[in-house]
């Protein structure tokens, strides 16, 4: 008998966040809908997304038939001399829904990308202008627990974690401060102030930190922030690779604050999941620096797959089945889920901080010290996955992020697996 897709792949694979001393991996075959299907056929409710991605569900056919028909058109062009279609209707689509004023966008191929394009961007900003103050601008301004990426870029603008442990001797300077709330703005405001004249830029994931434990803030706590960095002319950076696309119930988090952000930052469920793109889109000031005969100002990034045809494709497509009424309804539908969901949460044994926001939900559990580390959210995981549940905790924190196509009869099922967990 031949070995199953489990041990082939454990004798040569090397996967993502986990030890290479872990069981075997499920092999999955085919997905549909919210569900991921092995090769034993069993189902497994999909209840983060696949890492966040999947917002219309798996294998959904709307965005198989783009993908399909763009393949046997163009599937790829280096994109230094050349363009295409649905790169161009991409951008103008982006430009149309975007809470920025958008004067550009910068295609790359995943979300630790997207933000380390926009630290370039921000930092080359002020470089390009070393003949007055540009060159004191080098320092970035970032939240403790945040989470941007793992490129080097990326991880310095994070916070230190066991994410960063073993590179942080490697990793640039970067002011740190706590998300804003009233007990901590005043001090906020000290240091931004103490330091305005260095700071390039301040980069935030919008109102959730995301790989940080899913923390949640305030929208007017962020807005008085926002607009505090604009007085001192410090570029905002919106990183909404995993808060885009309707997981705060908002089609993008940053539409909860007025103050507007100069560069965001998008992926995840850009594409729906499908393939990897990243978005770095900036405004017009941003852009202006760049406008020059002279070649040292010139952005000097990309890669060979910048606005690959069929991820733009991807993209176009789930952006289209994104603004369906039913989808909106859908995201406002499971968002007031989750509301009586968290109330269900409180006050249960072995649970503490239960919290939602938009299509999100997630508590701690009270075993152990919170952090990535603790083994306890591993233990539901466990006794999810024998019902036909998929979640991955972050340590204690243990969130559910579904997609969009859930039925109500799934995701309260999902939610009674785990309420049933705990004595109330």
């Amino acid at each position: 008998m031949s070995d199953s897709l489990s041990e082939r792949d454990k004798r040569y694979i090397w996967h993502p966040y986990t030890s290479l001393s872990a069981p075997a991996p499920v092999p999955i075959v085919k997905g549909r809908g919210a569900y991921l299907i092995d090769e034993g056929d069993n189902f497994y409710l999909d209840a983060i997304s696949s890492w966040w991605v999947t917002i219309h569900g798996h294998a959904h056919p709307y965005i198989a038939e783009r993908l399909y028909r763009q393949a046997l058109e163009l599937e790829q062009v280096i994109f230094a001399n050349f363009t295409h279609r649905p790169a161009v209707e991409l951008a103008e689509y982006l430009v149309a829904i975007l809470p920025l004023e958008v004067s550009k966008v910068f295609y790359s191929d995943n979300g630790s990308t997207a933000t380390e394009v926009a630290i370039k961007m921000a930092l080359q900003y002020w470089w390009n202008q070393k003949e007055s103050a540009g060159l004191k601008r080098t320092k970035i301004l970032a939240f403790h627990h945040g989470y941007h990426g793992d490129t080097f870029g990326a991880m310095s603008i994070s916070g230190r974690s066991v994410f960063t442990e073993a590179f942080n001797d490697k990793l640039f300077d970067v002011i740190f401060i706590d998300t804003p709330e009233a007990a901590t703005i005043s001090q906020i405001r000290s240091i931004v102030e103490e330091h305005a004249e260095e700071i390039a830029a301040f980069i935030y994931e919008p109102l959730l930190q995301g790989s940080g434990g899913m923390r949640m803030y305030e929208p007017g706590m962020l807005n008085e922030l926002l607009l505090l960095c604009q007085q001192h002319d410090i570029i905002c950076i919106a990183d909404e690779v995993m808060t885009g696309f309707g997981r705060t119930g908002k089609l993008f988090a940053s539409s909860y604050m007025t103050a507007i952000p100069d560069i965001i930052c998008l992926s995840k469920g850009l594409t729906g999941g499908t393939m990897a793109l990243g978005v770095t889109a900036c405004n017009a000031k941003i852009e202006s620096a760049f406008i020059s005969e002279e070649k040292m100002k010139t952005f000097f990034h990309g890669h060979s797959f910048t606005a690959n045809p069929l991820a733009c494709t991807a993209a176009l497509a789930s952006i289209d089945l994104l603004l369906q009424q039913d989808c909106l309804d859908r995201i406002d539908w499971i968002s007031a889920s989750n509301k009586e969901f968290v109330k269900k949460l409180e006050g249960r044994a072995g649970i503490k901080n239960a919290r939602s926001l938009g299509t999100i939900a997630a508590f701690e559990l009270s075993e152990g010290k919170d952090g990535y580390l603790n083994t306890a959210g591993k233990k539901l995981a466990e006794l999810l996955m024998q019902q036909g549940i998929f979640i991955r905790p972050l340590g204690n924190t243990v969130y559910i992020m579904p997609p969009y196509c859930i039925r109500e009869e799934e995701l309260e099922g999902l939610q009674h697996a785990i309420l049933a967990a705990y004595s109330a």
